[in-house]
């Protein structure tokens, strides 16, 4: 009878330890979905300075698309400036949240798709975000963006 007790209560441990963890998961998830509301949000404005606030103002941020990479916040911005230096260019912007992986409770992978909708045409494309938690807050640190191919 003790013996089935002490499963009992080592069995309720573990429960417990998971049910912490899935909503440990959620909420890092819910902040980081959130992220990327605000994003779209400022995008859809034609605001990329609100936009670039989910990435991390370090000389150490990396963006990764067609040209290759690109370090530091400052660099980033300017690029995106370059490409999109109007509402015109930059369109609507919509993201789809494909797969959240967290790491541990400081790192989280975000796997998504974007679409673009402009008067002229509607460009896609994936994009794999590495989101670190510094000083309290989740930052995007690393962002690898490519377009998705057409046939």
């Amino acid at each position: 009878m003790k013996g089935i007790n002490l499963l009992m209560l080592v069995s309720l441990c573990f429960m417990g330890f998971f049910y912490a963890q899935s909503d440990r998961i959620t909420t890092e998830e819910n902040e980081v979905r959130k992220i990327l509301s605000d994003q779209e949000i400022a995008w859809n404005k034609g605001d990329l300075i609100n936009f670039m606030k989910g990435y991390w103002d370090d000389e150490n941020l990396v963006f990764v698309g067609s040209k290759g990479p690109t370090f530091g916040y400052q660099n980033t911005l300017a690029s995106y400036q370059r490409g999109y230096p109007n509402k015109i260019a930059m369109g609507k912007l919509h993201f789809d949240i494909l797969h959240v992986n967290s790491w541990d409770d400081k790192t989280l992978q975000l796997i998504g798709k974007y679409t673009f909708t402009r008067s002229n045409d509607q460009p896609t494309g994936f994009f794999t975000l590495l989101f670190r938690k510094i000083n309290g807050n989740w930052k995007i640190v690393s962002d690898h963006s490519s377009a998705e191919s057409v046939p």
